[in-house]
């Protein structure tokens, strides 16, 4: 996902963070808000959600 992300942003990104947790955190965050939580969701995000949710925040 990271990969996908770095190719569809790469003009919009200044700043890019892969940081390792645990617990099976999964966590997505633009700006400080989060985007996307899979200890919130209970579930990893569908193919293009992360996406979606990142257009919205235009």
């Amino acid at each position: 996902m990271a990969e996908q992300l770095l190719v569809a942003y790469k003009k919009d990104i200044a700043t890019f963070s892969l940081v390792p947790s645990d617990r099976g955190r999964f966590e997505l965050s633009l700006d400080g808000e989060l985007i996307f939580s899979k200890l919130q969701e209970g579930r990893f995000p569908d193919r293009g959600e992360v996406e979606s949710r990142l257009d919205d925040r235009r």
